[in-house]
């Protein structure tokens, strides 16, 4: 296990389970502040009901529950006294498919600040651009942000997404395969825009794609039927790994 004087993030022995099904095991680890963590493994290996662990979103399911404990800046997020509303403020979420809503570019980003409170027009056209500009968007739509975010292209509403998700100023932002839906152009904008927005922010990213957690990680965690196997520096990971089961999926022995 990768030591840091100062984690965002600190797991602790953590259990999880759908109904009697357990889905992850006995998982500890530490995310470091403002660097980019990647969680890889193969497909039904944890790492999504993992990275849903981190903002609560698993609690939305029925008959869930787990053991252990998630630490985000020493504070339990699964204690009595959290606020999950404020919680998922904090910690924002992009998906795997762009879920623009059917409103228009504006009244998406618009959209969480107005529900936490912010009706003052000037206030929210500044967060609506330092937001849009922050995705790496803004000279894309800023002539356009009365029209539907339905009328983007693919990677445009995926970039919105991330604006939306960075208009109610997170320090955590999770991202479950945000590109794997992309064509490569697309995706390489994605990818940059992460190396930018590591600078202010924590990230954790689901890939299936080992080329993309090279690229865009400074940590890589691979995870393997719940467990995590091994947690290093990304190019620790990639080049000398400890365990040979994580050598042997880097290599696509498996997976």
């Amino acid at each position: 296990m990768v030591n840091f004087d100062n984690p965002k993030i600190i797991v602790k022995q953590l259990d999880f389970y759908y109904g009697e099904v357990q889905a992850l095991f006995d998982i500890s680890l530490q995310i470091p502040e403002k660097q980019v963590t990647a969680l890889i493994g193969p497909s039904g290996c944890g790492k999504s009901t993992f990275l849903r662990m981190l903002n609560r979103m698993n609690d939305i399911i029925p008959g869930t529950h787990h053991q252990g404990k998630i630490l985000i800046d020493n504070s339990e997020i699964y204690s009595d006294n959290t606020d999950v509303v404020q919680l998922r403020k904090s910690v924002g979420m992009v998906f795997q498919k762009s879920n623009p809503f059917p409103k228009s570019v504006y009244d998406n980003i618009a959209y969480g600040p107005r529900i936490h409170g912010i009706t003052d027009k000037n206030v929210l056209n500044e967060i609506v651009e330092k937001s849009l500009q922050g995705a790496a968007l803004w000279d894309e739509v800023k002539d356009r942000l009365d029209e539907s975010a339905i009328s983007l292209s693919g990677g445009q509403q995926q970039r919105l997404c991330i604006a939306r998700a960075l208009a109610v100023e997170p320090e955590i932002i999770l991202m479950d395969e945000p590109a794997s839906a992309l064509d490569p152009k697309s995706t390489a904008r994605i990818e940059n825009l992460i190396g930018e927005l590591r600078k202010e922010y924590t990230i954790v990213i689901v890939t299936h794609n080992m080329q993309q957690a090279a690229r865009v990680s400074d940590m890589t965690a691979f995870f393997y039927e719940g467990n995590l196997i091994e947690h290093d520096q990304t190019q620790t990971i990639f080049t000398s790994p400890a365990i040979k089961q994580t050598e042997d999926y880097i290599t696509g022995r498996f997976g």
